[in-house]
C-alpha cells in the first residue's frame, strides 16, 4: 500500500453547480500494476467507511474486473437542484431518455421540486422516464405527501430513490404510495450490505461499487439484495467511473438506465475521451482509462495543506485493508 501512496495525485475539480452540498470535487488517483484507480470518499466519511472506497481502487489497479455480459449501458442524465430553465436545458442536450432529478434540497423545496420536475417532463416528452432522489431527508409522512405531488407533476415517476433514512421507514412509505421505491444509502452505508434485507422495503437496489468495496463485492451485494439493480456514480472522474461501468456491464440483468452520466456535473476530467454518454449510452470498457499528464497537472490540488490531508487519509485508511500481524 505504501507504493500507492508514493504514486498518487490529489485532484480538485470544480463543480458546475452545487451537488451533495459541495462545489469542488476532491480525491486521489493512485497507480498500481494495472494502471490507475481512484480514492475519493467524501470528507465526512470516517476511515472505516472510506476503506471500502480504497478497496475499489486497489481492485482496479491490481486485479481488474470480471468479464462484461453486455457492450453498452443505458444512462440517465442527472439534474441537480437547479431552476426549471437549467433543468430543461440539461435534459434537452443530454441525449438520454431517463432523467434523475434531485429533490428535497432544503426543507421548503417542494414548489421548486415540482417546477423542476415539470420542466424535465417537458424536455423528455411523454415517453421519457423520470426518477427522483431525496437523499433520505424526508420522514415517512412528508415522503408520502411529497411523492404524491411530485408523481403527478412528473406525469408518473419511474421510482423515488431513498426518500427516508431507514429500512423501516422505506417499508412504511412503500406501503402507502403507488410509486416504486429504490434503496441507495440503506444499502451502501449499511454495516454489512450483504445482510441488509431490502426486499420488503424497496423495489429497486441502487448500487455504487466505489463505496461497496469493488465490482466483485457489489455483484455479491446485488445477488443478496434479490432486486432489480441500478448502478450509480459516486461522483468520480473517468478513472473511478470506469469501475461503476464495469459493474453495470457485469450484472446478470440490467432493466433500468444507470446513473453514470455524472461527469456533466464537473468542469473537467483527468482523462482524454471522458466517459460521457452518447445518445443515452456508454460503452463498456474492459480496461480503465488512463489519466493524461497535462490534465493531471491542470487538476492537481493547489492547496498543500489539503494535499497533505488526503495523503494522511490514504495512509490511515490503507492500514485498515492490510491483514493483521500474526
Amino acid at each position: 500500500m505504501s507504493d500507492f501512496a508514493t504514486q498518487s495525485v490529489v485532484y480538485a475539480i470544480p463543480m458546475r453547480t452545487r451537488f451533495r452540498g459541495i462545489t469542488v470535487r476532491e480525491g486521489m488517483l493512485i497507480h498500481g500494476p494495472l494502471g490507475w484507480g481512484e480514492f475519493c470518499p467524501f470528507p465526512e466519511y470516517d476511515d472505516q467507511e472510506a476503506a471500502a472506497w480504497l478497496a475499489t481502487a486497489v481492485e482496479q489497479v491490481t486485479a481488474g474486473w470480471p468479464e462484461p455480459v453486455r457492450d453498452r449501458i443505458p444512462i440517465n442524465c442527472t439534474v441537480p437542484a437547479v431552476d426549471p430553465e437549467q433543468a430543461h436545458a440539461i435534459v434537452a442536450r443530454s441525449g438520454c431518455r431517463t432523467a434523475k432529478v434531485k429533490v428535497a434540497d432544503h426543507p421548503d423545496s417542494l414548489a421548486e421540486d415540482l417546477a423542476r420536475v415539470e420542466a424535465v417532463r417537458d424536455a423528455l416528452g411523454r415517453n421519457g422516464a423520470i426518477r427522483v432522489d431525496a437523499n433520505a431527508v424526508w420522514d415517512v409522512d412528508t415522503a408520502v405527501r411529497h411523492i404524491d405531488r411530485i408523481d403527478k407533476a412528473a406525469g408518473g415517476l419511474e421510482y423515488v430513490e431513498q426518500p427516508c433514512r431507514t429500512i423501516e421507514e422505506l417499508a412504511a412509505v412503500r406501503r402507502r404510495v403507488d410509486v416504486r421505491i429504490a434503496a441507495d444509502e440503506s444499502i451502501r452505508r449499511a454495516e454489512d450490505p450483504l445482510r441488509v434485507a431490502v426486499a420488503g422495503a424497496a423495489d429497486i437496489a441502487v448500487l455504487k461499487c466505489t463505496p461497496l468495496g469493488g465490482v466483485r463485492r457489489a455483484l455479491q451485494v446485488a445477488e443478496a439484495a434479490g432486486l432489480p439493480c441500478v448502478v450509480s456514480s459516486a461522483l468520480e472522474t473517468s478513472v473511478g467511473l470506469a469501475a461503476q461501468l464495469a459493474l453495470a456491464g457485469a450484472l446478470p440483468e440490467l432493466d433500468f438506465a444507470c446513473g453514470l452520466g455524472t461527469l456533466s456535473l464537473l468542469t473537467g476530467d483527468v482523462t482524454p475521451g471522458s466517459l460521457r454518454p452518447v445518445d443515452g449510452y456508454l460503452p463498456v470498457r474492459r480496461t480503465p482509462p488512463q489519466p493524461d499528464p497535462d490534465l493531471l497537472e491542470r487538476h492537481r490540488h493547489p492547496d498543500p495543506d489539503r494535499t497533505a490531508w488526503w495523503h494522511a487519509r490514504l495512509t490511515r485508511v490503507s492500514t485498515l485493508l492490510q491483514p493483521p500481524t500474526p
